[in-house]
């Protein structure tokens, strides 16, 4: 995943570059404020001084931030305020140029801010959150909703402009008309109240969640209740416990998805149905920590501001830069996976229920069931235990010797660890990267363990973005909640584990080969439904012979994986894709329709809304809930997924299509990857994507590949 929500609140302000008094007004300029002596210790007021003005961890404090998000904003509204009442004609230079320039201080604080309260939080940053949410998005209308801004950018004559500056106008104006900067006085009024309401509601969603996921942890007194857990997850659940302070206890954190990774090896069926249920109920116990209230209000919120920006629904007004363009488009795909997965995950829900009954197990398949009698079939039909297969991935040897020999191997890039560059939480690694010509190119951050102050899931996200104007190279961090040892112990992940790293790693190589001149073009700064392509096409490297041969080492013994065992992992390669094809299809479902509401009266209580979305487009199968449960849905109203969920799948045909193309054409080969970089990782945003995409493999994408991928069609 990539993280938007920072990308919303900053990239799309573009808020760079030096903070000094626009030379090209003739009038009167507003006066840039000085910082006064209280901001001299804080490190937000220059660029840092480390390598690419990688943060200064061991420096930033938490009250350094709300004096920079004041002196800040201070800054970048005298600055709006030149480029608006510029007596000057328009031009890109003295406009959008200026634009791209402004508010250096406040993004270089905000950007590290907004991935410290996904990572590592704490009470006083989410109270800090909470009360800027609002203010930001105040900032953001004060930009967008400018007349004598908007009047500017409409009158730049884009005769003699290179094409990256073309584009750079093109996604200005089209940003501010999506924006409201057409609308009439009344209705600007109207849209700033709303996104102010919804900016504090977003936030409050994101801060329950992560207090609703803590505090649904499951805890268990007697250890036979962990029957079918390794010791080591016994002894990190025991350790966990204790960190908690309930020494003597088993304490089983939740992750973000509906279905939790310790279900299918949980003997206990009273233990795997109060862990299901920990994580289903999490957010609606009518408690502190219940979402309902918020995210009902929100859905309605996104209704009439669409509305009043001229659009029926919230999806109708969010999709119109994406490339699916309308909800239409999108469902349609929807439509085209929902089908066969769910026909697909009824014929693996019967495979289950045989074996239950054959075991005389006396119930019905349940969703705290399918991965524990799942996994049982897997090894019936393709031999393969998912515990014979954790020894060979330990997590530093999939990174250094899998995810980095795949990008040595296809891009020709290499990495060394650096010790010496500050971190913002202990488990935290850093990492320089060296182009194929040896020049360093970036520093790349992974922090891999779960914690009670992170958010759930995985993504990527920048500390610093790539600007040849701004002369940046990219910093980027990778985040995700793998289950963390105890001490001593090897970290051992699953194969879905190992995809997963794969795929952040996709999202990281598309920033770190940005090119671009302007930021707001730069790297992973594209429409949702393309931004997770590079990611997913990264996952097929996993398997890649070459390189699964190079990672998959025994950590005891130290000898690669079998090649019978191998062959298993791929023969099983399409096992369960009903099930995990149908939890996904069903989520976007439900986003699209959350956001498709034309009239209030449309809306029901969330569970009620859920269920009937669920029951109109078929998923009735009760052993297959969505991925995410609309109370605890944070793509959607904690994050910048509204609506947009679909872009997982959007991206998906892409990156089968493209795939594709790849093995027809030598496979993974330096020349194929140099292709790929040229014409989708470099490209940011200043091309048009579908363009791009039929340049790299000479075809507009198709979703056969995609169906013949999950074993949906031969």
């Amino acid at each position: 995943m990539k993280n938007i929500t920072s990308v919303f609140l900053i990239s799309t302000l573009a808020i760079t570059s030096a903070c000094t008094t626009m030379k090209t007004t003739d009038k009167d300029p507003t006066e840039i404020p000085a910082p006064d002596a209280s901001l001299s210790s804080n490190p937000f007021m220059t660029k840092s001084s480390l390598q690419y003005q990688a943060p200064e961890f061991d420096k930033i404090k938490d009250d350094h931030f709300k004096p920079a998000f004041e002196y800040g904003m201070r800054v970048q509204l005298a600055e709006i305020e030149n480029i608006a009442n510029n007596s000057a004609a328009p031009t890109f230079e003295n406009t959008i140029l200026a634009l791209e320039n402004s508010g250096e201080i406040l993004r270089r604080a905000q950007i590290v801010f907004y991935n410290l309260t996904g990572s590592n939080t704490n009470p006083a940053l989410q109270a800090l959150e909470e009360e800027y949410a609002p203010i930001f998005s105040g900032l953001t209308d004060k930009i967008y909703l400018n007349e004598k801004l908007f009047s500017r950018i409409k009158a730049i004559n884009n005769e003699g402009l290179g094409a990256e500056e073309k584009r750079v106008l093109d996604l200005y104006t089209t940003n501010f008309k999506i924006a409201g900067a057409d609308l009439s006085a009344d209705d600007k009024v109207k849209v700033k109240k709303i996104n102010e309401e919804l900016a504090t509601l977003s936030t409050q969603f994101s801060n329950k969640l992560l207090d609703a996921r803590k505090n649904g942890a499951l805890v268990i007194s007697d250890v036979k209740e962990l029957d079918g857990l390794s010791q080591d997850e016994i002894d990190a659940a025991a350790a966990d416990a204790k960190s908690a302070g309930q020494p003597g206890k088993y304490l089983l954190a939740l992750q973000n998805t509906t279905q939790q990774p310790l279900l299918q090896n949980l003997k206990n069926r009273a233990t795997r149905e109060k862990l299901f249920k920990a994580s289903w109920y999490r957010a609606e116990k009518g408690n502190a920590d219940d979402t309902r209230t918020i995210l009902e209000r929100e859905a309605k919120l996104r209704m009439q501001k669409a509305q009043v920006l001229g659009k029926k629904s919230f999806a109708e007004w969010k999709l119109q830069d994406q490339m699916a363009k309308t909800p239409e488009n999108a469902m349609n795909l929807l439509a085209q996976l929902a089908k066969p997965a769910v026909e697909t995950a009824k014929r693996e829900s019967n495979e289950i229920q045989s074996l239950i009954d054959k075991q005389k197990g006396g119930f019905t398949v349940e969703p705290w069931d399918w991965n524990f009698y799942a996994e049982q079939v897997r090894k019936e039909k393709f031999d393969l235990d998912e515990n014979e297969i954790k020894p060979y991935f330990e997590v530093t040897t999939v990174l250094e010797k899998g995810v980095f020999f795949a990008a040595e191997k296809f891009y020709g890039i290499t990495f060394k660890e650096r010790k010496d560059v500050p971190v913002y939480h202990p488990d935290v690694v850093a990492y320089e990267v060296f182009d194929r010509d040896g020049q360093s190119l970036a520093i790349y951050y992974l922090d891999f363990y779960t914690r009670d102050n992170k958010n759930g899931g995985a993504w990527m996200s920048n500390f610093v973005e790539q600007s040849h104007l701004l002369k940046q190279k990219p910093v980027i961090v990778n985040v995700f909640n793998y289950q963390k040892p105890a001490e001593g112990k090897p970290s051992l992940i699953s194969y879905d584990d190992v995809s997963t790293m794969f795929h952040e790693f996709g999202h990281t190589l598309h920033g770190l080969f940005a090119n671009q001149k302007y930021l707001s073009i730069s790297g992973t700064n594209v429409p949702r439904d393309f931004v997770e392509f590079p990611s997913q096409i990264n996952e097929f490297f996993a398997l890649e012979p070459a390189v699964l041969k190079n990672y998959a080492i025994h950590y005891q013994t130290k000898k690669p994986m079998p090649q019978t065992l191998v062959d298993k992992i791929k023969k099983a390669a399409t096992f369960n894709q009903g099930y995990s094809t149908t939890e996904l299809v069903s989520a976007a479902i439900l986003d699209m329709n959350w956001h498709s509401v034309t009239d209030e009266s449309q809306f029901k209580p969330a569970l009620d809304f859920e269920k009937s979305v669920l029951n109109k487009y078929g998923f009735t199968l009760n052993a297959v809930p969505p991925r995410y449960h609309t109370p605890y849905f944070a793509h959607i109203w904690g994050g910048g997924y509204s609506a947009g969920y679909y872009a997982y799948m959007w991206s998906d045909m892409l990156n089968a299509d493209a795939w594709d193309w790849i093995s027809t054409h030598g496979g993974m080969t330096r020349e194929n990857g140099d292709l790929f970089r040229k014409h989708i990782l470099s490209v940011g945003n200043s091309v048009d994507l579908n363009t791009a995409f039929k340049e790299f493999t000479g075809r507009n994408p198709t979703i056969q590949p995609l169906l013949k991928n999950k074993g949906f069609i031969k």
